[in-house]
Order: C-alpha cells, then sequence, then structure tokens
C-alpha cells in the first residue's frame, strides 16, 4: 500500500475530544481489541486520560487532510505518592505507550510516525524506557519488537505481554538531510500497540 504522508503531529488539544470519541468508536473491532484489550470504545473517564488531561500523560494525534487519523499516548509511570496532577521535580523512569491508526490508514506509516514523536517527546522528558502491554496474539508488533529492538525485555503471562525497551539519552535532533536519511528505519510502518491504561494508577 502506499505510503501515507502525514500533515501533521500534535498534542491532542480540548477541542479535539468529541473528534477523539469518534475517531476510537470508527474503529474495527479488531484495532479497538488490539487497542484497550477488549472491543470497547472510551467511556467519559477513558477518554479524559486519552486526550492527555491528566499532568503525566502525553496524548498526541496524526492529522492527513485536516482529519484524524492516528492517536497515540504515553503515560508517564507516577513515583509513589505522586499524583497524576502532579508537577515532576525530576524526570520519568518510564512511560506507558499506546498507539492506534484508523482501519483506512494502516501499514501506511501513520503509526511509524507516531511511534518517532512519541518517544522524542519521551527522551525530551527525561524518560530512559518504555513499557507497553501486547497481546500474545497480536504477532505483527512482538515482531516487530523483536527485530527493532533486541535488547527488549519480555515478560510473558497468560493475558499478554509485558515489554520494557531502554532508551538512549536525549539529543537534539539532527539537521534535515540526516533526519531523512535516517527515517527509513527508525520505525517499522505498521504497529498498533496495547494499552498503557494499567500504568495511570501505578
Amino acid at each position: 500500500m502506499n505510503r501515507t504522508q502525514v500533515s501533521a503531529i500534535r498534542p491532542v488539544t480540548p477541542a479535539d475530544e468529541a473528534v477523539l470519541s469518534d475517531f476510537f468508536a470508527a474503529l474495527s473491532v479488531e484495532s479497538r481489541y488490539l487497542r484497550f484489550f477488549a472491543p470497547v470504545t472510551p467511556s467519559c473517564g477513558l477518554l479524559d486520560l486519552m486526550v492527555g488531561k491528566p499532568a503525566h500523560v502525553d496524548a498526541i494525534v496524526a492529522i492527513v487532510d485536516g482529519v484524524i487519523v492516528g492517536h497515540a499516548m504515553a503515560a508517564d509511570r507516577l513515583a509513589p505518592g505522586e499524583t497524576g496532577n502532579s508537577v515532576r521535580t525530576g524526570g520519568p523512569g518510564a512511560t506507558d505507550i499506546g498507539v492506534v491508526v484508523a482501519d483506512a490508514w494502516q501499514r501506511r506509516g501513520v503509526g511509524a510516525a507516531l511511534m518517532r514523536a512519541l518517544i522524542a517527546r519521551a527522551q525530551a522528558r527525561g524518560v530512559t524506557a518504555l513499557a507497553m502491554d501486547v497481546l500474545p496474539g497480536n504477532r505483527r508488533v512482538l515482531a516487530m519488537i523483536a527485530g527493532h529492538w533486541p535488547e527488549a525485555a519480555l515478560r510473558r503471562s497468560a493475558d499478554g505481554v509485558d515489554i520494557r525497551i531502554p532508551l538512549p539519552p536525549y539529543q537534539p535532533r539532527p539537521p534535515y538531510a540526516a533526519r531523512t536519511a535516517a527515517r527509513a528505519t527508525a520505525w517499522p510502518p505498521a504497529v498498533t500497540v496495547g494499552k498503557p491504561l494499567a500504568a495511570v494508577g501505578r
């Protein structure tokens, strides 16, 4: 399938809430199941999380021709005693990530673009590791992780695969020419990563 030129990747704004509700509702049962571990659409409380209302949640969207075609979020793990609205005094150690792309736009590089942006933003916050939960049957993502991050630590259970990936220290972006050359191998083109929602209550 042809690759897609993402018009913009930007943080979610309050004005996006209703549009994102429709975006999640329009996902296929399979895409919702891979993202939320159940064929559900976000409730009001979950939608608040998905739009990044808690201070420790970073939520971004991919835009093509003015339409939201992908969503990604990172929920920074809170230290003991912290709340979702606290202001950090130090960088978080790990962040739980989740990504989903509209069915019609999957396998066209949208997920890759979201992941690159999500990782760069996490590194800029001082995050040193990614964490994600993946269903055992999500072979595409598991193969991608094994190929792209052989150093990833995987812990398997009957319900899923808990993955932790170390991140290198943040470095400012290189000049455009170097970025373009690196982009082709920066991230595989199709990804639907499961819920970072368990981390919210940790």
